[in-house]
């Protein structure tokens, strides 16, 4: 049996804006979240800009005591999840056997693995804190949103890298369609700017090292030179449609498809031809049942390098042929920065937003035109479109290419 699938709640935790609110807002305004790190000492680094989490206070979702015990990534992780299940009013209305967790981070506690290392090495191995694995490992995000909300069903924390939020999205889609659950929070968690991530980022050619926080993270624009680094998290509760009509909940939009697939090309770069990107969006479309008459809004991965925006732009052609031009693109990265194994799930939020209210998120900071990325990438501001059709396309390390379809609820 198959089930449609729908979106009933969200949460984030951005540097645009720690609840739905604000982010939608600031979203829609063209607010940039980049400016100078003020978290951490960057005086012997040569990147300066980040997209930091400025507004989130652990202890409105958590004690002190399980703040200490939880790193960044998984703080940020149950704020978003705690924000969504709030909004969907889930909470003992599901079968706790039938409700799961599909939560991701691209790296996981890079704050612990640095402080305890640091600990090791200078005041020896019996000072590591017997908190340090539970708190680094990748996939305790997932654990403890499982233990906060009692979900007892499939609790699966994916790694695709900058693609981990919309492949936990994804396969909760499919895990929800196939009846392996009634529904899944989803969606993924990073915190990672630290000096240690931002110099192995910056000396493998990915990171600008420009000063100015408003000429950083400029998708498509001819004079992007890197992505900005950024951190935070989103949270999306996927559902039966009938399990939420059953209680009467509100559907926001409703989940149409997906596509994974991989470049096999190299670590780091994309395959220049787009070919794995865009059969990536392509599954996406196919499932949707797209006929190439809908409206459509891409929210492009946009990450501000040298090749994926060109690339990007190739795989939207390849998926989507002579349509990708009537299209509206943005990135909302030059918002948001690179939050890496969250950015699929903000980006799934987005996409939502502009079905919701009909508005297409800008792409900021645009100034330059690359004659290699002509699409209609919505320059500066925001502009009513009245999309029928979302994609949230994400494309990471690794050859890692996901896409999910999010159509608007007609009932």
């Amino acid at each position: 049996m198959e089930h449609r699938v729908v979106i009933t709640g969200m949460g984030i935790v951005s540097p645009i804006g720690s609840n739905m609110e604000i982010f939608r807002q600031n979203l829609l305004n063209g607010v940039c979240g980049i400016d100078y790190i003020s978290r951490i000492d960057v005086s012997d680094l040569k990147v300066k800009v980040a997209a930091e989490v400025r507004d989130f206070t652990a202890t409105d979702y958590m004690t002190k005591i399980e703040a200490n015990k939880n790193d960044r990534f998984t703080q940020f992780g149950i704020g978003a999840a705690a924000q969504a299940v709030e909004d969907s009013g889930i909470s003992g209305k599901v079968d706790p056997f039938r409700f799961g967790v599909y939560f991701g981070s691209g790296i996981g506690g890079f704050n612990t693995f640095v402080s305890e290392y640091d600990v090791m090495k200078n005041r020896g191995p019996q000072r590591v804190s017997p908190h340090f694995v539970p708190k680094m490992i990748s996939n305790i995000a997932a654990g403890q949103i499982a233990i906060r909300f009692g979900a007892k069903g499939p609790c699966i924390s994916a790694s695709t890298a900058c693609a981990t939020g919309t492949t936990c999205i994804g396969e909760a889609f499919r895990a929800i369609r196939y009846d392996y659950a009634d529904a899944i929070i989803a969606g993924g968690t990073e915190a990672s700017i630290e000096p240690l991530a931002i110099a192995g980022f910056t000396n493998c050619m990915a990171l600008t090292q420009t000063d100015d926080p408003m000429r950083a993270s400029i998708p498509f624009d001819k004079d992007r030179s890197g992505f900005v680094m950024g951190e935070g998290a989103g949270a999306l509760i996927l559902e039966s449609y009938e399990h939420a009509k059953m209680r009467g909940a509100k559907i926001y939009a409703e989940v149409v498809g997906y596509g994974s697939t991989c470049d096999a090309h190299h670590v780091t770069a994309p395959d220049p031809d787009g070919e794995g990107g865009g059969r990536a969006i392509r599954l996406a479309l196919e499932e949707a049942g797209y006929i190439g008459e809908e409206k459509v809004y891409i929210n492009a991965h946009g990450t501000s390098t040298l090749m994926n925006d060109p690339t990007e732009t190739k795989a939207i052609k390849y998926a989507l042929g002579e349509a990708a031009y009537r299209a509206k693109v943005s990135s909302t990265k030059s918002m948001t920065g690179h939050m890496l194994g969250a950015a699929g799930a903000a980006e799934a939020i987005a996409s939502v937003i502009a079905l919701e209210t009909g508005m297409i998120p800008p792409t900021i900071h645009y100034q330059n035109p690359d004659p290699e990325c002509d699409l209609d990438i919505t320059p500066n501001e925001a502009v009513s479109f009245d999309p029928e059709l979302a994609l949230s396309v994400s494309l990471g390390f690794g050859g890692h290419n996901a896409c999910i379809a999010v159509r608007r609820y007609r009932g």
